[in-house]
């Protein structure tokens, strides 16, 4: 009785959900972020067969890929070129991975099954063999002030002197595997199962699990990975559980929130499918999340803190091209901090004055070129803190995309940069900053640094893939100081992915690092390999 007491106005909130979900919507669990399923839409989008994506806001729901292939495939029909039979064995590719969201999108007058189960929906078994150790972001970093906006201008935040410091902290977890849930591989052989299983109740609930088993030398760690409850769907959906988030545009990171660090026990609201609203028409197709979580207690020079966290983002499409986002992300209250009403209410909000909050927040655009094969320009402006509304302490990401080098679509490239603004990821009122178990929430290179990469793929078939990437870091060009080097890394990763069986796919991986002046000590260097061998089922 006094559980029931306590859920009730969630259970009440998911009830009214489901009375007020549209007919058509469907509730489905989420496509793992490193699923090939991104880039098989990714394609088709490089098609033109593909207008309505909205990119900002991931993990999609397989029914939001169910909506997105069969829009492709109604293009297809219109458009379908025997000669170029690629676009065709990527729909098909596509088909074979969500047949339970396609068959209720294209069925919508039969009743599913009102109890359903997929004990196996999932699976990835990895071996991963590590030479190296992981880089240590802590350290001291100059912090100027005098901020203008966008590097123009001066005088939003007062100057500091040149012995104001503040202290980046956290760690890389693993060289050369960012985005990786929080899971590190430790020096010498590492082996890595996911299994993910999923339950029905009709089409307006489902439930996912998805445990980790991780063999590092003589140790075993068994884990949640993700797992969670989903009702509604549609414009509208409660999700509560541990999960995946991905907000901004970028490939390699966005600035306020990522699968860098642990995936965060959440309760989250948002649309999985974009829809409109008709007094605000003219901003097109909308599409929305907002996340509500608490990160772990820490003990930082003394200090106790234990925040509530809370992310938003909102993403309009005013055009099939065109699309822009608001990223918010922060942290709030807790112990060690003010908690009192006024106080916390001026968290949530936030600001420039002290108050018992660390935030940051920005706006992104994406423009796709049709007349360029559909070439996709994207940019990231993020700010620490805020000078009435507007961002400042700027980080960015930007970057472009070919998804056809060719005509046939079986070479595309990417470029993307990104720079972390010297405090970026630090705060006073928090000091360990924005940190979940010791690893950025945004990007996996943390704060103070600069960061270029960039990837070539080839595609031998549907699911035979070949991809090229390097990328260029430097710590210490920014924030650097008194007795500090600047840090340079290059880096090269090489990935092959093909089919071996039925569903069962295999990934080969070989990277290589080199660094100069590790954590910015002068003549200190490393180099680190990485090799993974994966098989993965339906993933």
């Amino acid at each position: 009785m006094k559980l029931l007491r306590t859920l009730w106005p969630t259970l009440l909130f998911m009830w009214l959900i489901v009375a007020n979900a549209s007919a058509t919507s469907i509730a489905s669990s989420n496509i793992p972020l490193d699923s090939r399923i991104y880039s098989y839409l990714e394609k088709l989008s490089g098609f033109g067969l593909i207008t309505s994506d909205v990119k900002g806001i991931k993990p999609f729901s397989k029914a939001e890929a169910a909506r997105l292939l069969l829009e492709a495939e109604q293009n297809l029909s219109k458009n379908y070129n025997e000669s170029n039979p690629f676009a065709r064995q990527l729909v098909d590719r596509v088909r074979d991975l969500i047949p339970r969201e396609l068959y209720l999108l294209e069925h919508p007058d039969e009743k599913p099954q009102f109890i359903d189960y997929n004990l196996l929906s999932a699976l990835r078994l990895r071996y991963a063999y590590l030479d190296g150790a992981p880089r240590n972001y802590e350290r001291l970093v100059h912090d100027p002030g005098n901020d203008g906006v966008f590097g123009i201008g001066s005088g939003l935040r007062p100057p500091n002197p040149p012995s104001s410091t503040v202290t980046q902290r956290g760690s890389e977890g693993t060289p050369l595997s960012e985005n990786n849930d929080g899971i590190n591989y430790r020096n010498g052989d590492n082996g890595e199962l996911r299994w993910a299983a999923e339950g029905y109740v009709s089409s307006k609930l489902t439930a996912l699990i998805e445990p980790v088993m991780l063999v590092s030398g003589n140790s075993v760690t068994i884990k949640l990975n993700r797992g969670y409850l989903k009702i509604g769907g549609g414009a509208l959906e409660l999700e509560v559980g541990k999960d995946e988030n991905w907000l901004g545009q970028g490939y390699r990171g966005n600035i306020t929130l990522t699968n860098n660090a642990e995936n965060l026990g959440l309760v989250k609201l948002s649309s999985p499918e974009p829809f409109r609203v008709g007094w605000l028409s003219w901003l097109g197709d909308l599409k929305y999340t907002l996340i509500a979580s608490r990160l772990d207690n820490t003990v930082t020079d003394g200090q106790e803190r234990q925040p509530w966290f809370y992310a938003m983002k909102i993403t309009a499409k005013p055009a099939d091209n065109l699309e822009i986002g608001f990223n918010l992300g922060r942290q709030v209250g807790g112990p060690g901090v003010s908690n009192g009403i006024a106080e916390t209410l001026h968290g949530i909000i936030g600001g420039t004055n002290s108050d018992n909050s660390n935030g940051l927040a920005g706006f992104e655009v994406r423009y796709r070129v049709p007349w360029l094969r559909n070439t996709e320009f994207y940019g990231e402006f993020s700010g620490e803190d805020t000078a009435s509304f507007w961002p400042i302490v700027e980080s960015y990401v930007a970057g472009f995309y070919i998804p056809r080098l060719t005509e046939n679509g079986r070479d595309d490239f990417r470029f993307e940069f990104f720079q972390g603004n010297q405090i970026l990821y630090t705060n006073g009122t928090f000091p360990e900053g924005y940190i979940y178990k010791g690893m950025p929430l945004g990007h996996s290179q943390g704060g103070a640094t600069q960061d270029f990469f960039s990837r070539y793929s080839h595609w031998f078939s549907v699911r035979n893939n070949l991809a090229l990437e390097y990328f260029y870091t430097n710590r210490g060009m920014i924030g650097r100081v008194p007795g500090q080097a600047i840090e340079r890394k290059h880096a090269g990763r090489i990935s092959w992915t093909l089919p071996v069986y039925g569903d069962l796919d295999a990934l080969l991986l070989y990277g290589a690092e080199r660094i100069t002046n590790l954590n910015l000590v002068e003549g200190s260097d490393r180099t680190n390999q990485l090799f993974i061998m994966e098989f993965s089922y339906r993933y």
